[in-house]
């Protein structure tokens, strides 16, 4: 476990507004000099609770304005079946998180597409590849919070 205080959870807190700070504006947001506050990234990188910078894409603008949640149940619970369906979310990159679930639901897949002729092209290269027993998909009609922020 990692020790984070109060002023790592502000250093995070920007970082999560905005990854491209310059050291300088970040010290100066959390009130630090710029190689102490370069010190204390290079650690929360090295012990992984920062695990990597990325750029947020405009999905609309990309034409990948359909979110689709797709509910997945499995007659099979063994380790080579999880392998294999984990190996293939991973490899599909329309696929932005693949969940294991408790209760009634086995996997919840979260994609995004263009359209629902881009989501069939999905499933058929899902069921391709993996054996599922009930697949199901429910199509997001608006966005209301969409976020990667973590809650500090």
């Amino acid at each position: 476990m990692v020790t984070i205080d109060d002023t790592d959870r502000k250093i995070l807190k920007h970082l999560q507004q905005d990854a491209s700070l310059s050291l300088e504006a970040l010290g100066e947001a959390v009130n630090l000099s710029r190689n102490g506050c370069w010190r204390r990234v290079r650690a929360m990188e090295e012990a992984g609770v920062i695990r990597k910078r990325v750029t947020l894409l405009d999905p609309d603008k990309l034409d990948l304005g359909l979110i689709v949640f797709i509910q997945i149940r499995t007659r099979s619970h063994d380790a080579d079946w999880l392998t294999k369906f984990a190996c293939a979310t991973r490899e599909m990159p329309e696929i932005l998180g693949a969940y294991r679930m408790t209760g009634d639901l086995d996997y919840l897949i979260r994609a995004r597409v263009r359209d629902v002729k881009d989501y069939d092209d999905l499933y058929q290269r899902l069921i391709s590849r993996v054996d599922m027993s009930d697949v199901s998909a429910s199509f997001v009609m608006e966005e209301l919070k969409e976020t990667t922020e973590l809650p500090l």
